[in-house]
């Protein structure tokens, strides 16, 4: 994403912006992504029972991830510089699909208002029907 979005309005010019983005996308990848996309993908493929005990272990720090980003947007309309930017995009990829995933997302309502906001910017385009 850092490639493609450079030199276009998803990735600032300037430089503490930029910072924060990365720093939002290695916290997707680190922080994020481990415990809510392999629920998911266990959930989905029918492994949710083979995986029950890693399922329990991966919930308390996924849900730690969601209060994270939960906290940072009821003052943010997105994760920097207030504009849409490859940081939502990176992590919108899960978060919005964390239910499938055993997360419970109507504990989180500003994460849940981001998602709406990130789904009526020009050009999103719905892969989940």
């Amino acid at each position: 994403m850092f490639y493609l979005s450079e030199g276009t309005e998803f990735f600032s010019t300037d430089k503490f912006e930029r910072a924060q983005v990365m720093q939002r996308l290695f916290f997707e990848q680190y922080s994020h992504e481990p415990f809510i996309a392999t629920s998911r993908f266990w959930c989905l493929t029918g492994k949710a029972e083979e995986y029950q005990e890693a399922l329990k272990q991966k919930q308390a720090p996924g849900y730690g991830a969601l209060r994270l980003m939960e906290q940072h947007l009821p003052n943010h309309a997105f994760f920097t510089g207030d504009r849409y930017t490859i940081a939502d995009i990176g992590l919108f990829a899960y978060t919005h699909v964390a239910g499938e995933g055993g997360f419970d997302l109507t504990r989180f309502p500003a994460i849940q208002n981001w998602i709406d906001r990130v789904k009526s910017q020009p050009r999103y385009i719905s892969l989940v029907q």
